[in-house]
């Protein structure tokens, strides 16, 4: 290494040249000169150049759009160390909590100086190239563990040699890969992996599966499980990411127990082929998978799933998600190993640009299997830096302690150590001794079970002392971070003045101000004029995509309860029967499950009967599907009951048998208009927009469009058709206390903290260097 010049200071101590000679004169005193200091808050001073550097991340970090004037930013920098000097005054950074704060955000920010900027990024580079592909690859797998004996590596390798010459010879790679790999899978799919890209598997095979050429057979590729040979089967542009809503139908499980599996199939396929009717006739997605779907993760969410990729999901789905083009596009019913499904396209979203996507990638490089190569790569500059001796007659007798217990995870120290052990170095990191102890702990602590029967207890151990002084060059480094990297340091002491003004912010403005009842009141009433309304408008506004839609959206509007246009399953009856057979409880469940998913809907229940039937069969059906609907929660507010007799409308009434009046209908309604709402965007989403509320001048543009009156205008703008209502217009007005409490807190929290720091500025003296201010402004 290269030492570091230092300066002697001004005690007396001379720094002399040509002493050997004896001919040259005594150098001079070599004095630093003090830093100037721009800023005395008491006894404590802070330099020029600590605040400039101050002054010049804020305006980097800071918005761009509003640059901080340096005058400004000497009152804004004053106020933050006075805040901090009472922090430190209250003991705040020597409290356990406050010093495991700075750790983590220590160990973090550590991270970015310790890693290898050049490897990360030409990793991540190297990755987003790779997304850009999607490779439908193959592999055979020939198990070794990581710390078998060098044997029985050499024979896996040897294996796959062996295995890789049939295949060139035209063995066929899946009738192979049945044969040979000890991957559980192939036997069922040959090996193939499907379509793959970036980050789908570990690097190595990644690699392989990126550098073959298309049809070939890789070289055996080492992966912690073993050797493996890659196939390339085909390679295909990127088609990027999509986001589907599903609703899923499992077998039921009952089917399944029973050994019914075909009758369980088909109810699972009656079910989803309802499903796909409704669909047909125009119901939502989202609530009928609210309504259906056995996916308990997503059905609350109308079926929405997290947005994914290639290779993420059942083969089966992918396709079928992959398939769909156009936004609002849903499958047919289609089937996987989980059940049988229909998928509705959100969105599909092609590969982002390397720009968009870089953080997200540079993170991924070091946190998946690629992270062990940034770890190397650091590991060897650490090596070059630091010097690292081993003391070779310590290490034997440490290793020779391994046995079979370690393959086991449980080994354990020995109660006495043989004296040439005991306490003595086992290696010197620049310079810094690590005993033969603290290894042995770290052994017992870091062991964990070795499933591979080719395993060796000594190579296992070795590997852990390899492990042991490379965390050890890392400490070393991360340790001394600070002195090496002054910008790692000024870091380190904003993260730390952040944490003290945050508490003393907390206790001193922010707590006070929200707790503080009387002092937010005497303020309201002391400024009440600061806090006023400008003219308001009640209204709604009604936001649709032409005439029609703005009809239907009225009339569904006009009257509350509104009715909702959606269908339900209908009640059909035998000649005087009220009971609910089977069929008809499984469908009335249906409408329950509706019914408590969606709290604001009412359901009217209608009944009829033919003219054969007794007078009091309708009501007596009515009554039943009414007592099944309470009896499971759902409150009799929430039920309108209509007994139409024998004369249904719609129906021939009459003395005549006619199977059309025995039956129970269904009618929904709802008291919000949201529920309105989401009907009629079931097939345009956001087509149809209702908002409703207080408005002021320029808080909504087609309110803005007509004259304020109470009345009802249309509006015609951006190509949308829009329904206007004012109910009334509010003059201006001073706000309630209520009304005005938020912007209240915000001032008297302003208030507080001006106090606050008027004491602290009693307290701490402040002396500002006016001539270093002027020399910085220049």
């Amino acid at each position: 290494m290269t030492s570091t010049p230092f300066i002697k200071k001004a005690s007396g101590i001379l720094i002399i040249g040509g002493l050997l000679t004896g001919c040259k004169p005594s150098a001079p005193v070599v004095t630093k000169a003090p830093e100037p200091v721009i800023l005395k808050l008491g006894n404590k001073s802070f330099t020029t150049d600590e605040f400039f550097q101050s002054f010049t991340k804020n305006q980097i970090n800071g918005d761009s759009t509003r640059r901080t004037d340096l005058r400004e930013y000497v009152d804004l920098y004053t106020n933050l160390k006075l805040k901090v000097l009472a922090a430190e005054q209250e003991g705040r950074d020597t409290t356990e909590g406050f010093r495991e704060e700075i750790a983590s955000y220590r160990k973090q920010l550590a991270q970015s100086y310790l890693n290898d900027k050049e490897v990360i990024e030409h990793l991540t580079a190297e990755a987003y190239e790779r997304l850009k592909e999607e490779i439908n690859v193959s592999h055979i797998l020939f198990p070794v563990t990581d710390d078998a004996a060098p044997a029985d590596t050499l024979a896996a390798y040897q294996a796959a040699l062996d295995v890789r010459k049939q295949l060139l010879d035209g063995t066929d790679f899946s009738t192979a890969a049945r044969q040979y790999s000890k991957d559980p899978t192939a036997a069922t799919n040959g090996g193939n992996l499907g379509y793959l890209t970036a980050f789908q598997v570990v690097y190595p095979i990644e690699t392989a599966a990126y550098t073959t050429p298309m049809g070939s057979v890789s070289m055996p590729v080492r992966s912690r499980s073993g050797y493996h040979l890659v196939k390339v089967l085909d390679k295909r542009p990127s088609r990027g990411k999509v986001q589907v809503a599903h609703i899923l139908v499992r077998v039921s499980p009952s089917a399944a127990a029973s050994g019914s599996g075909d009758e369980g199939q088909k109810a699972a396929k009656t079910r989803i082929d309802e499903v796909y009717n409704r669909l047909e006739k125009g119901e939502p997605f989202d609530l009928l998978a609210k309504e259906f779907s056995d996916d308990r993760e997503s059905r609350n969410a109308g079926g929405v799933l997290p947005v994914f990729g290639v290779g993420q999901m059942v083969q089966p789905f992918e396709e079928a998600a992959y398939s769909l083009t156009k936004p609002g596009s849903y499958s047919k019913p289609f089937q996987s190993n989980y059940g049988w499904h229909i998928v509705r396209l959100i969105e599909r979203q092609p590969l982002e640009p390397f720009e968009s996507l870089t953080a997200t990638i540079r993170q991924k490089v070091v946190t998946d299997t690629r992270g062990e190569i940034v770890r190397k790569a650091l590991v060897e500059r650490l090596r070059k830096t630091y010097t690292v001796t081993e003391s070779p007659d310590v290490l034997a007798k440490t290793l020779a302690l391994a046995d079979s217990n370690l393959l086991a995870g449980k080994w354990k120290l020995p109660a006495t150590l043989d004296p040439a052990i005991d306490k003595k170095p086992i290696v010197l990191v620049n310079k810094q001794p690590y005993t033969a102890n603290e290894f042995l702990e770290t052994v017992v602590r870091r062991q964990q079970p070795r499933r591979g029967p080719t395993s060796s207890a000594t190579v296992q151990m070795e590997r852990l002392f390899r492990r042991f002084v490379d965390d050890k060059l890392i400490e070393q480094e991360e340790a001394g971070l600070e002195k090496k990297y002054p910008e790692f340091r000024g870091l380190m002491n904003d993260i730390r003045d952040g944490v003290l003004l945050s508490q003393v912010m907390e206790t001193n403005v922010w707590e006070k101000s929200l707790t503080d009842s009387l002092g937010q009141r005497a303020y309201y009433e002391a400024n009440k004029e600061k806090f006023r309304y400008d003219q308001r408008a009640v209204a709604s506004v009604l936001v649709t995509p032409n005439d029609e839609t703005l009809k239907q959206a009225s009339e569904m509007l006009a009257k509350s309860p509104y009715q909702l246009r959606r269908s339900v399953a209908e009640l059909t009856y035998g000649a005087n029967q009220s009971a609910l057979t089977a069929q008809q409880r499984e469908s009335l469940f249906d409408l329950l499950v509706l019914m408590i998913k969606n709290p604001d809907y009412i359901v009217e229940v209608s009944g009829s009967a033919d003219g054969t039937e007794r007078d009091t069969v309708s009501a007596s059906r009515v009554r039943t599907v009414v007592n099944f609907l309470t009896t499971n929660r759902i409150p009799i507010v929430r039920i309108m009951e209509k007994d139409y007799g024998k004369f249904r409308p719609g129906a021939l009434g009459g003395k005549g048998k006619n199977d059309k009046a025995r039956r129970v209908t269904f009618q929904l309604f709802s008291t919000s208009k949201q529920d309105v709402e989401k009907i009629l965007n079931s097939k345009e989403p956001g087509a149809v927009k209702l908002t409703e509320g207080i408005f002021a001048k320029g808080a909504n543009p087609y309110l803005d469009a007509v004259e304020w009156k109470p009345g009802t205008t249309t509006v015609r703008r951006d190509g949308k058709v829009v329904l206007v209502k004012i109910d009334r217009i509010d003059p201006p007005r001073i706000k309630t206390f209520e009304e005005a409490r938020g912007a209240v807190i915000n001032d008297y929290q302003a208030i507080l903290e001006k106090q606050w720091l008027d004491r602290l500025k009693q307290q701490y003296p402040v002396q500002l260097n006016e001539e270093e201010v002027r020399k910085l402004a220049k």
